[in-house]
């Protein structure tokens, strides 16, 4: 069995170094790299089949240029994006096969395909709200996940997205709209990542949960986002598309 060679970049940092303990116990991949701050990616993207980038935001573009030059996949896993970062790595999907996930978790993408199946069942008559937890540590809120949740809810009822958010709520704000989705970022402790989904209407309430206690869990859908993209056209992909949930 031929293995995919990978290089992990952003390996110093607590997903990069969960990709190399994970794909250490993967004998169909061969880590021939693992990169962070200082180290030279662009001498070792050539003898690579993909790059998984668990780095920043702000170097992805960076990586996905280097990877298009030599026609290499990509598997995103960074967030917090701004929207030109998000136009430039976008740009590039007719030159090579690219999965950008919000997470990686096969959980939380069944999250995603249970969300979305949940508001298109439950209707306009429940309210919508997201909370996620997250560690001390994180830098970015809402979190990618909770983005991915809230871009759902919104795509099912037909709302504009940035328009319908309400980041928490402070003051005389008002009776709730049903045009309004409510998102919540608790920060705190060592928490992995925490996600509930609530639709509540009166009298009842249906809620939708995913607690992730390893990062385990992500890294080992990243690795095998990898060894599944490097045989597809190019293109833009997501998990759900990994996992063949579409």
């Amino acid at each position: 069995m031929s293995q995919t060679r990978i290089i992990i970049n952003g390996s110093k940092g607590r997903m990069g170094q969960a990709l190399i303990a994970c794909a250490a116990r993967m004998p169909e991949l061969e880590v021939i790299g693992a990169v962070d701050v200082g180290d030279d990616l662009a001498a070792l993207v050539p003898k690579a089949d993909a790059v998984i980038d668990f780095s920043f935001h702000n170097v992805t573009v960076g990586v996905a240029e280097l990877c298009a030059k030599h026609k290499k996949a990509l598997v995103i896993g960074t967030t917090g994006h701004s929207d030109a970062e998000k136009s430039a790595i976008r740009h590039l999907q007719s030159a090579i096969p690219m999965v950008w996930a919000s997470n990686y978790s096969t959980g939380v993408n069944t999250l995603f395909w249970l969300t979305r199946k949940a508001a298109e069942i439950l209707g306009p008559g429940f309210d919508l709200e997201v909370v996620e937890m997250h560690h001390r540590l994180k830098k970015d809120a809402p979190s990618g996940t909770a983005t991915t949740l809230l871009e759902i809810l919104g795509d099912v009822r037909n709302l504009q997205f940035k328009d319908a958010l309400r980041h928490g709520r402070e003051g005389i704000v008002g009776e709730r709209t049903s045009n309004e989705i409510g998102i919540h970022a608790i920060r705190g402790g060592d928490v992995v990542g925490d996600h509930t989904v609530i639709f509540a209407n009166v009298g009842e309430r249906v809620e939708l949960t995913h607690k992730a206690s390893s990062r385990d869990t992500f890294a080992n859908g990243a690795l095998r986002a990898a060894t599944w993209v490097v045989s597809q056209k190019p293109g833009f992909y997501d998990m759900q598309d990994v996992l063949g949930l579409k």
